[in-house]
């Protein structure tokens, strides 16, 4: 690498941390990231022949959005693990501000969408058919031309990710997500704060907005005095239907599970199961536990004793 590259390279990795310390400071937790705007640090357990699912337990960097921290000291060692860093990523659904991110792509037509993308025309028209109105926020521009809109969601609702579920073009970061951060500089260009934005703080997720982006309730379960289990063919349909999630649906997909457990008594080996059925599509153990508690939660039904509450 050239003098020159060289001096870009450490200017930019500065610069990147300098933006992700003053995140942190705001209570955003931040990781770094490279150019091609993925975690900056590979998994420490890339070596190894069995699968471990390791969501930064193991005390070493390298976990992607897991390894997410505002320690200022931190956040200095995870960039000085990755001096290549040219940017940050803000991790998503975590206290204190449970950020969800909501990302508007646009692209011009060309063979594979021939209308072309506009996910802010999207997002209008979703806000017309829906009653709600998006309230000024933390706006940031991406280099292809998009924006993420930055709100906050309440403690007690998980916001799954997903891509293009409301609209072509709307894609919703939540939890387990992260959102590039302004000031970050990628292959496509730099991420920056839209006019007006560097004084704001995200606004509240309209309630309209959160009921289509959080996982949709269950109906209204019967209430017997005593619900049976479900049987066996059903329990095991309940944890296949959570294996097969496809990525940006395991949220959802154990939410609709875990309501149906609660309705029919939530007999302890099933959550146990789901909970088993849900790490090994890769959601992390903290998005499980706060999924099963959502879902206990809305059929009012209490978990058993020794599964999260």
């Amino acid at each position: 690498m050239a003098a020159s590259a060289r001096q870009t390279a450490a200017l930019n990795h500065a610069l990147a941390l300098a933006h992700a310390l003053a995140a942190a400071e705001r209570g955003l937790p931040v990781i770094p990231l490279s150019r091609s705007k993925l975690p900056a640090l590979r998994s420490p357990h890339r070596g190894e022949r069995r699968h471990v699912p390791c969501r930064g337990e193991c005390g070493l960097p390298g976990h992607g959005v897991h390894d997410a921290t505002t320690d200022p000291s931190a956040v200095r060692a995870l960039f000085a693990a990755a001096p290549w860093a040219s940017g940050y990523g803000i991790a998503c659904g975590r206290a204190p501000h449970r950020l969800i991110g909501v990302d508007l792509d646009v692209r011009e037509a060309d063979d594979e969408t021939p209308d072309g993308t506009d996910g802010v025309a999207a997002l209008r028209d979703l806000a017309r058919r829906h009653g709600f109105t998006v309230p000024p926020t933390v706006t940031v521009l991406t280099p292809g031309g998009g924006r993420h809109l930055w709100l906050t969601g309440p403690p007690d609702v998980v916001v799954p990710n997903s891509a293009g579920r409301l609209a072509p073009g709307v894609d919703i970061r939540g939890c387990g997500g992260y959102l590039v951060g302004p000031g970050s500089i990628t292959s496509r260009g730099t991420y920056r704060l839209a006019a007006g934005s560097a004084d704001l703080a995200p606004a509240p997720c309209p309630p309209a907005l959160l009921t289509l982006v959080a996982p949709p309730p269950p109906p209204p379960p019967p209430a017997p005095d005593h619900p049976s289990p479900p049987g066996p063919a059903a329990a095991e349909g309940l944890i296949r239907f959570v294996l097969a999630s496809p990525h940006g649906q395991r949220n959802t997909r154990l939410f609709w599970a875990a309501c149906r457990a609660y309705e029919n008594g939530a007999p302890a080996p099933l959550l146990a199961a789901l909970t088993t059925a849900a790490l090994t599509t890769g959601l992390p153990e903290p998005e499980v536990h706060a999924t099963l508690a959502s879902a206990a939660t809305i059929t009012s039904r209490p978990p058993p004793p020794g599964l999260p509450a």
